[in-house]
């Protein structure tokens, strides 16, 4: 291995370093996550509500939207717990290495995770493969997310 493959082979990981411990970022429009949708409602009623400014928290550098009072107090719980893969770009487009907006009414929860998507009938391509394309996402994620800062 000559030395400069040494160098670009040593920042490559140094990047990939700092990428896994950078802060995450998150897609949002004005500055409000998911459009201002309540993250928790996804899990708790099983559909996309839109939240209010009345109930926000700011976590991660994003302000978060909810619907009541006991969504923000879950949410300021475990706010991992909630927050959309991906940063909350499309789950689709992470799986082909890209990242593109979302749309909180393009939604998926699997196993305990929100995935938002571009539209429904990008999401509806991504479950056809559903644990394949997460791989690929959680795979390109850190690369992606670097990219994003």
């Amino acid at each position: 291995m000559n030395i400069s493959r040494r160098i670009f082979f040593g920042i490559s990981l140094s990047s990939l370093a700092q990428a896994t411990f950078a802060e995450s970022l998150f897609y949002t429009k004005n500055d409000i996550a998911i459009d201002g949708y309540d993250p928790v409602a996804y899990f708790v009623s099983e559909m996309p509500i839109r939240g209010t400014s009345e109930y926000k928290s700011e976590y991660d550098g994003v302000t978060w939207h909810f619907s009541s009072a006991e969504n923000k107090a879950m949410f300021d719980q475990d706010p991992t717990q909630y927050t959309p893969q991906y940063g909350g770009y499309c789950a689709w487009a992470a799986a082909k290495n890209s990242t593109a907006k979302s749309d909180p009414n393009a939604w998926t929860l699997h196993d305990g995770k929100l995935y938002l998507n571009y539209s429904t009938s990008v999401r509806d391509k991504w479950l056809q493969n559903i644990g394949e394309n997460i791989s690929k996402g959680d795979a390109n994620w850190p690369a992606l997310r670097q990219g994003l800062s």
